[in-house]
């Protein structure tokens, strides 16, 4: 493989692979946000590998306006772009449309408010928290951090299927700050639509961002893809590939730069919800496709990338 590639998770953009989407306008949504946070994070890492859920992020924050008021509510709906409540019914049908049944493949999406036992909820707060994104509410004691911690991590692995442990550290939680816990936990397991064969995997040359060669394990099919290639407005060109997971709803895209001297961090700016619906108009080609075997955790702190995107507040 000549250059390094993106990998643009299923986890990341679940609801752009949604059929049952295609009447709604996730850019006036404010999908967006999600990717645009993803950016910012990449671009301060331009040479790790990084995985996030922009749904992830949207949700979160979209939790985080229904209990916000004065200037913290005016700046998430300023970098969100739209207001929870004109938007409910929508968000609860991509809700709904991301863990659906007949995806075939496993996903589990769910968000945690996990708030300080002596901070009163708003009974609309809970209320709109559990209809829009299906939280789940609770009251924890703060000043017991390690209980706290406990109780948080605890919920995040049940829902990830024990896939994430520890999440929060209890050094984390300030009793004297800590008001409220926000979470959302994705989970997916899902199966290749057209299968890699253990026999065609091979060890070849992968050419890493340190400029260095690695001899790596790589998956080898020829089949059929939806694949082609695009440009960002500056010109530099990269193609893309669509790997379906075998339920038909759900794929993961790949991105590579036509250009071994061309940065992946020169492409990645460019991507938003409109790249996302054009990759997704691709037309079938037979593509020998090689790809590397891979695993990624990452962890990232949000606040940096909110305030190059316009939110201020501390949360």
């Amino acid at each position: 493989m000549r250059s390094l590639f993106t990998l643009l998770f299923l986890g990341a953009f679940l609801a752009s692979a949604q059929p049952e989407l295609d009447l709604l306008s996730l850019e006036e949504l404010g999908s967006d946000i999600g990717i645009q946070v993803f950016n910012q994070v990449v671009k301060s890492r331009p040479h790790e590998n990084f995985v996030m859920s922009p749904h992830g992020i949207s949700s979160v924050l979209g939790m985080l306006q229904l209990g916000a008021d004065g200037k913290t509510k005016k700046q998430l709906m300023t970098v969100m772009r739209y207001k929870i409540n004109e938007v409910a019914k929508s968000l609860k049908k991509i809700n709904r449309a991301i863990v659906a049944k007949k995806n075939k493949d496993i996903v589990t999406s769910a968000n945690g408010v996990f708030a300080s036992s002596v901070f009163k909820m708003e009974s609309s707060f809970v209320y709109k928290n559990k209809d829009v994104f299906h939280s789940d509410v609770r009251s924890v004691d703060f000043q017991e951090k390690n209980t706290a911690a406990s109780i948080i991590n605890q919920w995040v692995k049940n829902q990830t299927n024990g896939m994430i442990e520890g999440l929060i550290s209890p050094e984390l939680l300030d009793s004297s700050v800590t008001r409220l816990v926000l979470v959302n936990a994705l989970y997916f397991k899902g199966l290749w639509k057209s299968r890699f064969q253990p026999e065609n995997t091979k060890k070849r040359t992968f050419h890493g961002p340190d400029g260095k060669d690695y001899q790596v394990p790589m998956l080898a099919q020829l089949s059929l893809f939806r694949s082609g290639s695009a440009s960002t407005p500056n010109g530099l060109w990269y193609n893309v590939i669509e790997l379906p997971y075998h339920g038909g709803s759900l794929s993961m895209l790949v991105a590579l730069p036509t250009e071994e001297s061309t940065p992946l961090s020169a492409i990645i700016p460019h991507i938003s919800t409109k790249t996302l619906q054009s990759w997704m108009t691709m037309t079938p080609k037979r593509v020998q496709l090689i790809l590397p075997k891979f695993s990624v955790e990452a962890e990232a702190d949000p606040k940096r990338a909110s305030k190059e995107l316009g939110y201020h507040r501390d949360v």
